[in-house]
């Protein structure tokens, strides 16, 4: 992606950021990159393998009753090889309203500086708004029950779906991240169900350790 897209972009935005291109080009082209690989390995390769991290955390955290709400569970002690057969699968193989809504972004990075924070933060809050797709199935919540509750807690959603996103722009460790990210997740809907509704201002632990390890 550096090697065929960061000259023609810094020539563009350098008409509208000066100096800062430089660096507004890099997170620009982070992103793209993000999003092509994370479109291509939730839909490709990690569909399934992320599914389990989810349902396995779930499990590991003593919430096999809810997870058997959406997939058979096997006897035995450890969390994954418990995993059966899925029953529902929540994640969607492909999301066009997704990349409308990134195509629907990209001008913001023609204003100066604020464009390019502006522009992550949007991808923050659609992030953010999946995280808990499994979740919500899980708990057999209807459209109009999950909108609700991600409005009322749309800033801790904002904020784990931001962070998800610039620890998945790190170059070559974005695989990884999705992993941790999807972990984190996990653990959150876990201390929901621990803790009440309250819970929902907070961020899992481990994601917030996995953002101090990426900085």
């Amino acid at each position: 992606m550096f090697f065929f897209t960061y000259v023609p972009q810094l020539a563009v935005l350098v008409f509208v950021n000066g100096p800062l291109a430089v660096l507004t080009t890099v997170l620009l082209i982070l992103n793209e990159s993000s999003t092509i690989v994370s479109v291509l390995s939730r839909n490709l390769v990690l569909h399934d393998a992320l599914l389990d991290v989810f349902d396995g955390t779930l499990v590991a955290r003593g919430r096999a009753e809810l997870v058997g709400q959406g997939r058979q569970l096997k006897s035995g002690g450890d969390p994954i090889q418990r995993l059966g057969r899925v029953l529902r699968s929540p994640f969607e193989r492909f999301s066009p309203k997704a990349i409308i809504r990134y195509v629907m972004y990209l001008p913001l990075n023609f204003i100066p500086v604020v464009g390019t924070a502006i522009f992550i933060l949007l991808q923050g809050r659609g992030r953010g708004r999946i995280v808990h797709d499994r979740y919500f199935q899980l708990k057999n919540w209807s459209t109009t029950q999950k909108e609700e509750w991600l409005a009322r807690h749309a800033g801790a959603y904002t904020g784990f779906g931001t962070v998800a996103t610039l620890l998945e722009m790190v170059p070559l460790a974005s695989f990884f991240f999705s992993f941790t990210n999807t972990v984190g997740a996990a653990l959150w809907a876990a201390d929901l169900e621990a803790n009440g509704p309250d819970s929902a201002s907070t961020t899992a632990p481990e994601l917030r350790e996995a953002a101090k390890k990426a900085e």
